[in-house]
């Protein structure tokens, strides 16, 4: 059987963290900065500025990402921190449905996982959720909100998993508070 742990993503993990993010999907062209700029500006850094983008998000106090380990192998990530330190989120209309205000720092966001290919099927996005809540409940957050994707009513494909599944978030105790769109619904966890 596996050993599976999750540790926070910090600056000294950084080799950690590119291996996590480059194993499958869009973590090597997107770093993890998909919610933390605005379309304009994503799109005119490049894939090489991300990267370095995501170094520095590494250095701050209170991580903003955890990593997934198999054996010892860095397999998995989460991107999870208060709303308003991802500031695309206040720009995302589906997003702006949510009943939580968007600068309310005691509302935290799970946006983004990641699992390389080799280390699927094994339960680590459900591992990671779990962690990513503590995470956030560990600092301070009075709420948790996610923005997954419902596969029941729509296929997607993997690189839009990302998001996560709606059966996850159900699992792990969150309840849906918004439906904008017919397969996109926002989930929230009450912290408090």
């Amino acid at each position: 059987m596996s050993q599976i742990s999750i540790e926070p993503a910090r600056a000294d993990r950084f080799t950690d963290a590119e291996r996590a993010l480059t194993g499958g999907g869009d973590g090597a062209d997107c770093w993890c900065q998909w919610w933390m700029l605005a379309p304009k500006d994503f799109e005119a850094t490049s894939v090489d500025e991300r990267r370095e983008r995501l170094r520095q998000d590494l250095s701050a106090p209170v991580p903003s990402a955890l990593i997934a380990y198999v054996d010892g192998d860095a397999a998995g990530w989460v991107k999870v921190s208060p709303r308003p330190d991802q500031p695309r989120l206040a720009r995302t209309r589906n997003i702006q449905t949510s009943p939580e205000p968007m600068d309310d720092r005691t509302v935290w966001a799970i946006t983004c996982f990641v699992v390389r290919k080799e280390h699927r099927s094994q339960g680590i996005a459900s591992r990671l959720l779990d962690a990513a809540v503590d995470h956030a409940r560990a600092n301070g957050a009075r709420v948790v909100e996610g923005y997954p994707l419902d596969t029941d009513v729509k296929r997607f494909s993997t690189n839009d998993l990302y998001h996560g599944t709606l059966s996850s978030f159900l699992a792990a105790g969150f309840t849906e508070t918004a439906r904008p769109g017919a397969a996109r619904p926002i989930v929230a966890k009450d912290l408090s």
